[in-house]
Parts: structure tokens; sequence; C-alpha cells
């Protein structure tokens, strides 16, 4: 019972979350261009008696915050389009994988420690599995099966050489973010995610936190650069690049297409989620412990139970909001690679180096670390 309430907290905050995230990558990118952005879905009500509600929602009006749901609405309401030539099961099914495979990563990701009401202590994390890190990139893998099915389904040349590319994208640089993270496992000895966050709460030189990014510096830049090309997103979006080739979901439309806008802004989450994981310490917050504050000067605080969980589950939130504002701003500073450059840089750049950072880990780990 206590893993179905976990995981509709987590379901439900992850879909708000990415429909939000339509949101902002219309307002960020309107106040980077010095434009006001989307503020045309407006919801007033036509009675007099409702003049202060319709007082309260003018604020919420001029935001734009009522955008999300008026692309659904269009999304929903829009032709569901089959090309007569095109494969109706997998043309269905392509979208649902996508969507499906981005959500259920999110199940191994620990969003806190543990939260003890009643004597019965919850993790907070939908499905402690001992090889999470395995469990996401094996989901992630799965994605992919969406965008070649997408392209392969619509029997549309321009859709199967987005797919293709999409495909070829993701494949390599699945492999340059294995590499990216190899070092972070050989550290913290454990593919579990929630042992991975529990070891960087150590402290280096006794006042340093011992996070991902202080031991491996290295790896968290070419994480972020890796992971933004999983996401397929600007400035690595080939296979959907409109001036070029359209993309692989040229043929969708609805919901169908709305499913495979949904799964990209799921993965940036996701990217933003394990990086913070991974390298940001995920729950941790400097210097708190289960009873409270302790500083390396001496000083201690306490805080209650309750209020520590809060600060941890507010910690992970705030750091994986700050990354998907960075590659927002990415996506807005950067213009589209060509395909020969993305994976140039893929093979030729990012992996060299991450096979290096692995070497020099592991001398480190041999020489320092006894």
């Amino acid at each position: 019972m206590i893993t179905i309430i976990l995981a509709g907290i987590v379901l439900f905050s992850v879909i708000n979350f990415a429909a939000i995230h339509t949101w902002i990558e219309r307002k960020q990118s309107a106040v980077m261009q010095d434009r006001i952005g989307a503020n045309r879905a407006y919801v007033t009500l036509p009675w007099k008696w409702a003049a202060p509600i319709n007082w309260l929602l003018k604020p919420i009006n001029e935001l734009g915050l009522f955008h999300p749901i008026a692309d659904a609405i269009k999304m929903f309401t829009k032709e569901d389009f089959v090309p007569p030539l095109g494969d109706k099961f997998l043309h269905a099914l392509a979208p649902f994988l996508a969507l499906f495979f981005g959500l259920v990563g999110f199940a191994a990701i620990p969003f806190g420690d543990v939260l003890i009401l009643h004597g019965q202590t919850i993790t907070l994390q939908v499905a402690p599995i001992s090889v999470g890190l395995l469990y996401i990139f094996a989901v992630a893998s799965m994605g992919v099966y969406g965008v070649i099915l997408a392209g392969f389904a619509s029997n549309n040349n321009y859709a199967f050489l987005g797919g293709m590319r999409a495909s070829s994208q993701m494949l390599a640089y699945e492999i340059t973010l294995g590499a990216t993270i190899i070092g972070i496992v050989m550290i913290y000895q454990s593919m579990d995610l929630q042992q991975i966050v529990r070891g960087q709460g150590h402290l280096l030189f006794g006042w340093i936190p011992m996070w991902g990014i202080v031991v491996q510096p290295v790896g968290f830049f070419l994480f972020l650069a890796a992971g933004v090309a999983e996401t397929k997103r600007i400035p690595y979006d080939m296979p959907e690049g409109e001036s070029e080739i359209i993309g692989y979901f040229t043929e969708y439309s609805g919901m169908k297409f709305g499913m495979f806008y949904f799964a990209d802004f799921l993965e940036t989450i996701m990217i933003a989620a394990l990086a913070s994981t991974l390298f940001l310490g995920g729950w941790q917050v400097p210097y708190l412990q289960a009873a409270g504050f302790v500083f390396p000067w001496g000083a201690s605080l306490a805080v209650p139970h309750l209020a520590v969980c809060a600060l941890q589950i507010f910690s992970f939130t705030f750091k994986v909001i700050f990354l998907c504002w960075l590659f927002m701003t990415v996506r807005w500073t950067l213009p589209r690679f060509r395909y020969d450059q993305l994976m140039e840089l893929g093979w030729k750049g990012i992996f060299p180096v991450a096979l290096a950072n692995i070497v020099v880990t592991a001398l480190a780990l041999l020489f320092f670390a006894r």
C-alpha cells in the first residue's frame, strides 16, 4: 500500500512538473529573447458575482499558466490521423512506448532518505532496487523502440530518416552516458542510488560534502553533455529538426503527438533527476543529518524529523529545477549541431574523455584511497 501511495505521489509530481515545463520553456525563451511569451490562454467567468474570482485569476492569466491546460485540450480534440499505408498498430504503440519508459524510470530515483511515521520506517523511493542505476539505463534504452517504430510505422521517408537519426544518436550517447558514471560507481562502490546518495553525505577533509561533482567534476560535465543529447533537444535535436527533415513524428497528430512531446520533457526531467542524484548529493543538504545540522566547527542544531524529511525533499526538488533551468538556458543559447558534428562529438570527444576519466579515477583510488 505504501509503495502504491509513493508511486502515485511521484507520478502526479512528475506529470505535473512536465506540464509546467512546457510553460517554463516558453516563458524562459521569451525572457531571453526580450518578448512577452505565452499569455493568451485566459480564463474568465462572465458573471458579475465572479469579479473577485476573475481578479484572482488575472495574474495567472497574464503569466500564461493556463497554456499547458490549453495544450492538453487542443491535443485531445484534434483529429487522430493514421497514414493509410502505415502500420496502425505500431503507429499507436510507438508513442505509448516512448511515454511509458519515460515514466517508469522515476521509480528508482530516491527523493529523500527515510520517513518514520507511527514507528514505521518508509524509504522515500518507490522501488528500492539494489541495481537502480542499471534499471534506469535499461528502461531508458527501451524508449529507443518508440522512436524507431514511429519512423517505421508512418511509412514516410522523412519520418523514417528522423527515426534512424534518433536511434543512432540515442544508442551512441547511451554508451557515452554509461561511461561517464563509471567513476561514480567506483568511488561509492554501489549501483544502488539510495546508497550512492547516502555516500555523498560524508565529508572530505572534514568540511567539504563528498558530492559527486566534487570527486568527479569531469564526469559531471560529460554526463550533462551526453544527457542533453539523450533528450534529443537543442543543440542535439537533429532527429526532429524542423528546418531539415521534420522529424520521426511527422505523421503524428492529436494526443499521439502530445505523448511524444511530453516524453521529451520527461526525459529532460529524468536526466536532471539522475544528475542531481549522482553528482549534486540528491536529497542531501550540507551538514544535515538525521537528528539535525552538525557543522564542522562543532556546533549543532536539532531539527525535527519531519522537518528533516521536508528539507531533503526540497533540496532534491530545487536541484532538479535548477538543472532543468540550465538545460533550457542551453537550449535557447546554442545553435543546432550538424549530424556529423554530433556523432563526432560523441564518439571522438566525450567518449574518449570519459574512458580517460575512468582510468584516472582507478589510479586515484589505487594510490590515495587506502
